[in-house]
């Protein structure tokens, strides 16, 4: 028999985390390699097509973006370079990764149809809403005062990140909305070049990067950001315990970037922890605090309102008047009701005083935390 001779698969290459990619962004996202990014957030070329320059009533000269990599021949060609950059940034994320793009008026339809187009799923809009927008000088159209972020998974019925109870506790307990209101950068936060001129002219919030990392990163996660700038991403990145990948063609603006990050300082290990939903918590069978002791076989449970009460039973089932079962269906059964929430429902009396049985859940919890994987 003849052996089959195999050629030797090449390693995929490793993967540049925390380092500026100098060039063009969609030659750079091919040297990654597929699936190796757990977020992108991208903030592309407007494509603002401006038609000269821009004045004040008193005739100064505003500092509207007039770089050439806003500069499209039109706008199929600015098409053609989103679907591009987009299915780059599509092939280099994880199956349950995600995407941000933010963008203006001009340009963000455009993205959110390519987007569409190339098999993303959308998940939300954002409304960004500046606190302190430029005002529209010529006085023929309404102030610009937002901008809006798209926010998509790699595909439809994909996995993805939503730290949703994060974004509550941010939120003084109130659920997130999907509109956001915060100043664009100005004073100590805008980067500003050796002249004083702005170092960048669409410089993001970091205030808008945190909401943005919290809610749909984890730490150790790798956050992609095609159109690095003056490093936005990369710094709220790093603080917040996530590793970065930043690509950038243009010389000034990494320049700028790295001698921002070099500032940057993690923080502590103990203040990355976020609020998570309880259905993430270790699932704690019932059982569990009869067999530990915590409960005592026929020991009686009593109901919140006080109208019930039941006995424990060594398998951790209950037994209330005619009623045998698990904690949630002994208190449905007892109240008449289709559910219960047994852990909040029964109480155990502890020196005279009735304690929720979820107190002993917590503390099992704790321990399950604190000894770590087996």
């Amino acid at each position: 028999m003849t052996a089959i001779q195999t050629k030797p698969r090449k390693p995929a290459p490793a993967l540049p985390l925390n380092t500026i990619l100098s060039g063009d962004c969609i030659e750079m996202m091919a040297t990654l390699p597929d699936a190796s990014v757990d977020l992108v957030f991208a903030d592309p070329p407007y494509n603002l097509q401006l038609k000269g320059a821009l004045h004040r009533p008193d005739n100064s000269l505003v500092d509207a973006v007039t770089n050439d990599w806003d500069q499209f021949a039109s706008f199929a060609a600015y098409d053609r370079f989103t679907c591009e950059w987009l299915a780059q940034a599509r092939r280099v994320l994880k199956p349950d990764g995600a995407i941000w793009v933010i963008g203006s008026y001009h340009n963000i339809f455009r993205v959110g149809a390519a987007l569409q187009d190339l098999g993303y799923w959308l998940l939300n809009d954002v409304v960004w809403r500046k606190s302190n927008p430029m005002p529209n000088f010529r006085g023929k159209r309404l102030t610009n005062a937002h901008e809006t972020l798209i926010w998509a998974s790699r595909a439809e019925g994909a996995k993805y990140t939503f730290n949703y109870e994060a974004l509550k506790a941010l939120n003084e307990g109130v659920q997130m909305r999907s509109d956001w209101t915060f100043p664009i950068c100005t004073g100590g936060e805008r980067l500003k070049g050796a002249d004083g001129a702005k170092a960048h002219p669409t410089q993001k919030p970091e205030a808008l990067l945190h909401r943005v990392l919290v809610a749909t990163t984890k730490p150790g996660d790798v956050v992609l950001d095609p159109f690095f700038g003056t490093g936005t991403t990369g710094a709220v990145a790093k603080m917040l315990g996530r590793d970065w990948i930043g690509i950038e063609r243009e010389p000034d603006y990494i320049a700028a970037a790295e001698a921002r990050l070099a500032r940057v300082r993690r923080v502590d290990e103990g203040a990355l922890g976020i609020t998570t939903p309880k259905r993430a918590e270790p699932r704690v069978p019932f059982g569990q605090l009869v067999e530990r002791g915590m409960l005592r076989p026929g020991e009686e449970l009593h109901s919140i309102n006080g109208r019930h009460s039941a006995r424990v039973r060594v398998d951790g089932t209950l037994i209330g008047r005619d009623v045998k079962g698990s904690i949630h269906q002994v208190g449905a059964a007892l109240e008449g009701a289709p559910s219960c929430n047994g852990w909040t429902y029964w109480h155990f009396r502890r020196e005279g005083q009735l304690v929720p049985i979820d107190l002993l859940r917590q503390r099992l919890r704790a321990e399950m935390d604190s000894s770590g994987p087996n």
